[in-house]
């Protein structure tokens, strides 16, 4: 697996533009939220247009919710040059998958959105080369198809077989193959065979009951269990619920690390020899609502480079220890409500 990892928005984005410039054949984006206010240094609209005015196939699909403050001027821009520009909208159901593709060759994917707010956030993407870009491509297929896509020369990629080696390696919510390949199922297979270790990233901490009972089952096994999340998020009432989680799983053993930067990028490491990078958060909506996408890995070069940095974000945080602190009434009464409402979670 040919890779390289990008730990801030501003250089995920200086490596897709970088290749955007490069593209020969097609581009592909599937984005959560894509706006137009980076065009100073980052000018992804203006990049795609040209592209696409030269003759190659440009497919944008973006979250009807999450791109909503998306200019309708910059979308007509986009499809009067040539770019088919489609919004996901199905109900409950958010695109919250960050996904690139360049030439069927080079794909991007992680965390990392396309806003001028959350340029200077750490954040985690990574660039792959290589077979392990084909089913990603296929997931991207599906996801044309299910937006009404009809362009054959993309529709055919959902239909391809995979090799169950280089099918191992991605982690997909819409169910298009073996299910054990979800992350629901992902989640749950590799926090129980865990026996040394698990390193996790997230910055919105909201957990379906099952995972709660998995890091606290990891811990009674012996399983060191650390989580970096941010002192503050972008979304103040997460603050609350990030605090009132961390408080609970404290009391069962788990450390907490708090960075001062927002840091966006979800991670999940296993036994310091497994990983998993992805558009997901450790939160109800990823497990049970919204599109994600990943890859896992256990190359032992690219799981090391990832715990540097895991390591790096670590070192530069404040250690928490919440176990012995009461909740005040108002996140007691929050983390009722949360019951009440997501008590099938």
């Amino acid at each position: 697996m040919r890779y390289k990892f990008y730990t801030t928005s501003q250089k995920a984005w200086d490596g897709i533009l970088a290749a955007l410039v490069k593209a020969e054949k097609s581009i592909y984006i599937e984005m959560y939220i894509f706006l137009d206010d980076t065009r100073q240094t980052h000018d992804f609209l203006g990049k795609l247009k040209e592209k696409a005015q030269a003759g190659l196939k440009v497919v944008v699909i973006v979250d009807a919710y999450g791109s909503i403050s998306l200019k309708s001027v910059s979308v007509s821009e986009l499809r009067n040059a040539g770019v088919e520009f489609i919004f996901f909208s199905r109900w409950f159901k958010r695109i919250h998958r960050k996904l690139v593709i360049i030439d069927e060759k080079i794909a991007f994917l992680g965390g990392v959105n396309i806003e001028d707010k959350i340029r200077y956030w750490y954040d985690l993407q990574i660039c792959l080369r290589g077979r392990v870009v084909r089913p990603l491509l296929r997931s991207f297929a599906y996801t044309y198809k299910r937006c009404g896509g009809k362009d054959e020369r993309i529709l055919i990629h959902s239909r391809l077989p995979l090799v169950k080696k280089i099918k191992s390696w991605v982690i997909d919510t819409w169910e298009i193959g073996e299910k054990k390949y979800s992350f629901n199922n992902y989640y749950r297979r590799k926090l129980m065979e865990a026996q040394t270790s698990i390193k996790i990233v997230t910055p919105y901490l909201m957990p379906p009951r099952w995972l709660l009972a998995s890091l606290d089952n990891a811990i009674h096994r012996g399983v060191s269990v650390e989580i970096i999340i941010p002192q503050d998020t972008d979304i103040k009432f997460l603050n609350k619920i990030n605090y009132a989680n961390a408080s609970y799983l404290s009391s069962v053993g788990v450390i907490f690390y708090l960075t001062q930067a927002m840091n966006h990028a979800k991670v999940m490491i296993i036994d310091d020899k497994e990983a998993l990078v992805g558009s997901q958060n450790l939160d109800i909506l990823s497990f049970n609502f919204n599109l994600e996408l990943g890859v896992f890995f256990k190359q032992k070069q690219a799981v090391a480079d990832l715990l540097k940095i895991w390591r790096r974000w670590r070192d530069s945080a404040v250690k928490i220890n919440l176990s012995s602190q009461r909740l005040v009434w108002h996140h007691r009464w929050l983390m009722v409500i949360l019951r009440i409402f997501f008590p099938f979670f």
